[in-house]
């Protein structure tokens, strides 16, 4: 597969270090300015640079778009994307609402191309060991899920993180990992609640949830860009725990524990690079297939997830310029 990167920030940069260090094939990056589309491009021996995203997606030569601009253009750059024929891996948060999830799921549905939702952290090792272990049994009812998402990140009212018109703040940025973990172990919820903390800039700058899902299973997650947390999660069952270490949603330690507090075993797998291998060779065997999702993380379940974030969102009053 032919792979083209839409946009030059930090989170393109990593994927495509990631792409090339494991065999794929990068053709072609865009951005909206051609010196930026050609200093990433010199950077990682890149072919072709553009210096609009319409380029890109024009360019015949490249089969899939990896999109990781801010969330608030995410829709518009997928569905530009689609409609000149690419597969698409959408940065998360997939998109900002579930009404713009929607439509780009309906128009890759239309166009017969893959859309995935890149939440790296469901197609790493150490998260098939996760729900496999819970598919066994050995841990019994699953009874309820933590995880935190906590960094330090920069405060300047300019970044984009603390700007509501790019759509800033913790939930989209780190409160979407702990929310998709939720998602994919406990199924959607049936109940939300949340509370949150802001920025004089009028973004979240933390947010607490407590989500019930289905057999009264509750899952709660704290997310914050002020404070570096330890970044663990636990799944808890009736007959036993898994314990993800430091830092939970990338490549880690998980520690399988019954239900007298004993360690049964530990899952420890290196992962060359940081990981982001994964979801590309999935979205490539997609394709290769002629299959629209993944099940690891199937468009509807993308969907489902920004209606969840949605009312996280209605529950602390946090609304976007615009809506």
């Amino acid at each position: 597969m032919r792979w083209g990167i839409l946009a030059t920030g930090g989170i393109a940069g990593a994927f495509t270090k990631d792409l090339l260090a494991h065999g794929h094939r990068v053709v072609a990056v865009g951005s909206r300015s051609l010196a930026s589309a050609r200093a990433f491009a010199a950077t990682h021996g890149i072919p072709a640079a553009y210096g609009s995203y319409e380029e890109l997606a024009a360019d015949p030569d490249i089969d899939v778009i990896y999109i990781a601009t801010p969330h608030n253009l995410h829709a518009g750059n997928a569905a530009l994307a689609l409609q000149n024929g690419k597969h698409v891996l959408v940065e998360k948060s997939f998109t900002v609402t579930q009404a713009e999830a929607r439509s780009i799921v309906t128009l890759g549905e239309q166009r017969g191309l893959a859309v995935v939702e890149a939440m790296w952290t469901r197609f790493l090792p150490h998260m098939a060991y996760v729900r496999e272990v819970i598919a066994s049994g050995r841990l019994g009812e699953i009874r309820s899920l933590h995880a935190d998402h906590t960094q330090h990140l920069p405060r300047e009212d300019t970044h984009r993180l603390n700007n509501p018109q790019l759509a800033g703040g913790a939930l989209l940025d780190l409160g979407i990992y702990p929310v998709s973990f939720a998602h994919d172990i406990l199924g959607a919820p049936v109940d939300v609640d949340a509370r949150a903390t802001f920025t004089r800039t009028g973004v979240d700058a933390s947010v607490a949830t407590v989500l019930t899902h289905a057999n009264s299973a509750v899952s709660t997650s704290f997310s914050s860009m002020e404070t570096r947390g330890s970044n663990r999660a636990t799944v808890l069952g009736t007959e036993g725990r898994l314990e993800l270490a430091d830092t939970w949603y990338a490549p880690t330690t998980v520690s399988l524990i019954d239900a007298t507090n004993t360690l049964v075993e530990t899952y420890d797998r290196p992962v060359s690079g940081r990981g982001m291998q994964f979801q590309a060779a999935e979205v490539e065997r997609l394709i290769h297939e002629g299959v629209a999702g993944s099940p690891l993380m199937m468009p509807e379940e993308s969907v489902a997830i920004m209606g969840t974030m949605d009312a996280i969102r209605a529950a602390i009053g946090l609304e976007y310029p615009g809506e």
